[in-house]
C-alpha cells in the first residue's frame, strides 16, 4: 500500500497512532536552503518570499521546527526501530543536538559520498550526511559488513534534491521486513514509497508540493490528480 497524502508534514504526523511507524527516512527542506539560495549556489529550489521562506517547490523549516519534527518522528516510530534524516554540514549539529533531547537512545552520522562534486565556493561538496537515530535497542542490520561511508552516484538533472533510488533501497532493505511501515513526510520526487512499493512495504508520506505529488505519481506508475 502506497499512500501519498498533499498535507504539511506535521499535520501529516499528527494522525500517525503513537509507535505505528517501523522506519522513517526523510530528507527535510532546511533552512539553510534559504542562505544558499541567496549566495547563489543552490539555483533550482525558486526564489525567497517575503518572510525568507522559499516559494515553489520548497518552503523550508527553520529549527524550531525541525525540533517539533524530531518529537514527532519519536512519538511515531516503534521501540527498537530507526529513524534516518538527511542533512548537510550546517544542519548536522542541530540534529544531533536535538537526537538525545527528543528521545532517541542513540544516533550516528552516516556519509553518503555522492562521487560527483556538488556546488560551492571552497572544498567543494561531494557528500551528505545520513543521521541514523535508534528508539531502544538497535535493530540488527541484516548485512554487517556496510561501511558507513556508503557510496552511490548521484543524480543529475532530476527533481530538485532527487535522491538515487540505490540510496534508499539500502536502508528500506536492510532495516524492515516485507508488509513493515514506511513514513516520510517530506517526499519530493517520490523516491521512498518508490522503494516501498519495489520491495513490498507499505509507504505513508506527504507532500505539500503539486510538482511532487506528480512526480511521485508518475513513478509509480499511478495516475496523478495534481
Amino acid at each position: 500500500m502506497i499512500d501519498l497524502q498533499k498535507k504539511d508534514a506535521f499535520a501529516f504526523l499528527e494522525t500517525l497512532e503513537k509507535e505505528s511507524v517501523d522506519l522513517i527516512f526523510t530528507d527535510p527542506p532546511y533552512w539553510t536552503l534559504n542562505k544558499w539560495r541567496n549566495v547563489g549556489t543552490t539555483t533550482r529550489l525558486g526564489g525567497n518570499s517575503d518572510k525568507d521562506k522559499q516559494t515553489g517547490w520548497f518552503e523550508t523549516i527553520d529549527s524550531t521546527e525541525l525540533w517539533e519534527l524530531m518529537l514527532e518522528m519519536f512519538r511515531v516510530l516503534k521501540k527498537d526501530r530507526h529513524a534516518f534524516i538527511m542533512c548537510d554540514g550546517q544542519t548536522l549539529k542541530w540534529v544531533l543536538g536535538y537526537a538525545e533531547e527528543s528521545g532517541f537512545s542513540y544516533y550516528k552520522p552516516l556519509v553518503w559520498d555522492k562521487v560527483s562534486l556538488g556546488m560551492g565556493y571552497h572544498f567543494r561538496s561531494r557528500h551528505e550526511f545520513i543521521v541514523m537515530l535508534d528508539k531502544g535497542k538497535n535493530r540488527k542490520i541484516k548485512d554487517l559488513s556496510l561501511p558507513d561511508v556508503i557510496t552511490v552516484p548521484m543524480l543529475k538533472n532530476g527533481y530538485p534534491t532527487q535522491k538515487p533510488l540505490a540510496l534508499i533501497n539500502i536502508f528500506i532493505q536492510q532495516f524492515t521486513e516485507e508488509g513493515e511501515t514506511v513514513v516520510d513526510p517530506f517526499f519530493g520526487s517520490g523516491t521512498v514509497p518508490l522503494s516501498c512499493q519495489d520491495n513490498k512495504r507499505i509507504f505513508k508520506g506527504s507532500d505539500i508540493s503539486d510538482d511532487a505529488h506528480k512526480c511521485a505519481n508518475e513513478r509509480l506508475g499511478v495516475l496523478s490528480l495534481f
